[in-house]
């Protein structure tokens, strides 16, 4: 930017290494674990769209492997379809675990329901005599 343009002594535009980049992913998840995602992106000066891009990268393998410098363009057809893949397997398994749990505890109430129904036919039986 020349001298004369309104923004040249502002803030520049900063750069990510795919080391850092990989870095910030991992306590970006870290906190979100903690619900402190948002906190972290802004302690970072960071945006969730960065995090979104960094991360789809990542699972397309584009970040893995690339000296700092080194340009990271568009992931190929194979990687970006590797990254949908995994993406749809995680959300898969999430609801998988879902269903599992939801399934345990309708096998709890139900038990329950009969120990109760079961407590029921005894006090009743019981009162009867």
């Amino acid at each position: 930017m020349s001298s004369s343009h309104p923004r040249a002594d502002g803030p520049r535009r900063r750069r990510f290494t795919p080391e850092q980049k990989l870095a910030h992913l991992a306590a970006y998840e870290e906190a979100c674990e903690q619900q402190q995602g948002g906190a972290y992106l802004r302690r970072e000066g960071l945006y969730s769209s960065l995090i979104t891009e960094w991360r789809r990268l990542r699972d397309a393998g584009v970040l893995q492997g690339k000296q700092p410098g080194q340009a990271i363009g568009r992931p190929s057809k194979e990687q970006a379809e590797i990254a949908r893949l995994r993406r749809e397997l995680e959300t898969t398994q999430q609801r998988l675990d879902r269903t599992e749990t939801a399934l345990e505890i309708m096998g709890k109430a139900r038990a329950l329901l009969e120990d109760i129904s079961e407590s029921a036919d005894t006090e009743t039986k019981r009162n009867k005599r």
